[in-house]
């Protein structure tokens, strides 16, 4: 490839333009452009927008340079390079189709896992646009080559579980969005999130394990630091009553509910989340219990989720159906047999109940040990 004469032109331009401390990095790109340096000038054009100053320059420089000499690197890393370069369009729909004609270029066989990030980046802004059908299209496509990908960078997956993620917010699929918004979080380093994206995520997550109809056990959310964001903040009360529905902690529910008042789809949904603080602490009264101790009286289940004793049928119904606890109901003693009650992520206390538990089967197991020797000496004499 000939160098383009218009290259160095165009370069000391931006230079001129540019604050003291970049004006470097375009002395870099004209030396190793000359050089055809090309993996040397791809590692230096990264470094370059990597500085949050250089967002003014970013789409010029992808226009009249990194263009030049696309070919010349990673295709993922040149998708990489666009987006960073479409962030810095302020008109969604100018940013769109800044992206879809990088989409067309690497809509190939060969390049199948970067058209993958560039049309996932092209349906985000889509999606800000409200495009919602042709999301859920591009969202299908893309599903099925990451399907079939043996191998997949961790920023394609990312980009993937973050737009579905906001696609689910958008309709109100509580489960989905806190299943792809978790995901997303396990793909990308939390630290490289800005705060206040860190807050919102936080906050979008705790609402949709609390309202999300088929999530009874949201241990993972609770351990990741993403939650730590609403420490300090007037949010913080999203955390603690999380913590509360993990432990099936009634009275601490009713404490929390005066601020839902700040959240209209916590205080429009207040009949369900009762009923779901009252499946939890059912869950949490049996696996409390050891294996052995499993048969619950009704009057103990009413005392532990605080409903009247008729109703608590209608609760033990609702948990054999969800699949959280399995087992029998005895209508006749008024008692529920469980044999089986859904794993979860236990939080520290819960550990420390378990450990007690442990540790008191553990005498019961020395116990019958010592009786069993004892009553063998006398049988072998």
């Amino acid at each position: 490839m000939e160098v383009d004469a218009n290259i160095p032109e165009f370069l000391a331009t931006q230079r001129r333009k540019a604050p003291a401390h970049l004006q470097n990095y375009y002395n870099t790109f004209e030396d190793l452009y000359e050089r055809k340096l090309w993996h040397q000038l791809t590692l230096a054009v990264q470094d370059f927008v990597s500085k949050p100053e250089s967002g003014s320059f970013q789409v010029d420089l992808y226009n009249h340079f990194i263009s030049d000499w696309e070919a010349k690197m990673s295709q993922i890393k040149l998708v990489a390079l666009g987006v960073s370069a479409a962030r810095q369009i302020s008109d969604h729909k100018q940013a769109r189709e800044f992206l879809k004609t990088l989409t067309e270029k690497v809509n190939k066989d060969e390049t199948r896992d970067a058209y993958v990030l560039a049309k996932m980046e092209t349906t985000h802004f889509g999606l800000l646009l409200g495009d919602m059908d042709t999301t859920k299209k591009d969202l299908e496509e893309c599903s099925k080559y990451l399907d079939h990908f043996d191998s997949v960078d961790p920023h394609i997956n990312a980009s993937y579980l973050r737009v579905s993620a906001d696609y689910y917010k958008i309709r109100a699929d509580y489960a989905k969005y806190y299943k792809n918004a978790l995901l997303y979080l396990a793909c990308v380093n939390t630290d490289d999130i800005p705060q206040t994206e860190k807050i919102s995520r936080a906050n979008d997550l705790a609402l949709s394990a609390l309202l999300g109809d088929s999530i009874y056990n949201f241990g993972e959310l609770l351990m990741h630091p993403i939650l730590e964001s609403l420490v300090g903040t007037e949010r913080e009360w999203l955390k603690n009553l999380l913590f509360a529905f993990n432990s099936g902690d009634i009275g601490k529910f009713e404490a929390l509910a005066p601020h839902f008042a700040q959240e209209n789809i916590l205080q429009s949904n207040i009949t369900a989340l009762r009923q779901k603080i009252c499946l939890m602490s059912l869950t949490e009264t049996v696996f409390k219990r050891s294996s052995d101790n499993r048969s619950i009286p009704f009057e103990t289940i009413s005392s532990e989720t605080k409903l009247p004793l008729d109703e608590v049928e209608i609760l033990v119904m609702k948990a054999l159906s969800l699949g959280l606890i399995k087992g029998t109901i005895d209508q006749v003693e008024s008692v529920v047999r469980v044999h089986w009650v859904q794993p979860r992520v236990l939080d520290r206390t819960q550990i420390m109940g378990m450990q007690e538990r442990l540790a008191a089967w553990n005498e019961n197991v020395k116990k019958t040990a010592l009786t069993m020797e004892a009553e063998a000496i006398d049988v072998y004499a």
